[in-house]
């Protein structure tokens, strides 16, 4: 994409310069319809068909996500389910814990205002909004911990809105889920 930008801007440039030349030499300005229209509509149009088909074609692919977990922002934590975990439904606060390899369903939500949940070294950003149920695919290809924060500003807290994605191996997260605490309807 940015190889792509810059073509664009470079192209600009060059009309530019031609313009500011033509000028200067004090004939009068002609404007050839070809140049309008190759570089002003179809060089970025073809530029920016490129760029996107380049971003949905060689994205990579997810897969069918094979583990689900359910976080909701509140001001200024963290809140992460695992409904599915073996025995019983799990909670943490502020660590999501998932297998490594593996693509994870991330279904998001908040309870008071909006919240960017964001782990830059696993893909995109999604907003979490209340009343409303986001969903994100995340694979973490090797284990080990991956930083995120809240990207959307929340208010005074918003700094202070770090969290983990911390991916195992099998058996090490089956160990994890069975530490956490039992997630029952009053729990945070």
């Amino acid at each position: 994409m940015a190889w792509g930008s810059l073509s664009v801007l470079l192209m600009m440039l060059a009309l530019v310069f031609l313009a500011i030349r033509a000028r200067s030499s004090g004939r009068p300005g002609r404007r050839p319809l070809w140049l309008l229209l190759g570089g002003g509509v179809l060089f970025p149009l073809s530029v920016m068909a490129a760029l996107l088909a380049y971003a949905y074609l060689a994205a990579p692919a997810q897969g069918e996500p094979a583990y689900r977990v359910q976080v909701t922002g509140h001001r200024w934590w963290w809140e992460v389910r695992y409904p599915d975990a073996p025995g019983a439904a799990r909670y943490s606060a502020n660590v999501l814990h998932v297998p490594r390899g593996v693509p994870v369903l991330i279904e998001l939500s908040a309870s008071d205002v909006i919240h960017g949940f964001w782990v830059p070294r696993l893909g995109g950003k999604m907003d979490a909004i209340p009343g409303r149920l986001n969903k994100l695919v995340y694979t973490a290809e090797e284990a080990g911990v991956y930083q995120g924060q809240c990207a959307e500003y929340c208010g005074i807290g918003h700094a202070a809105m770090p969290f983990q994605v911390v991916a195992h191996n099998e058996a090490e997260l089956s160990r994890v889920l069975d530490s956490l605490p039992i997630h029952s309807q009053g729990s945070p």
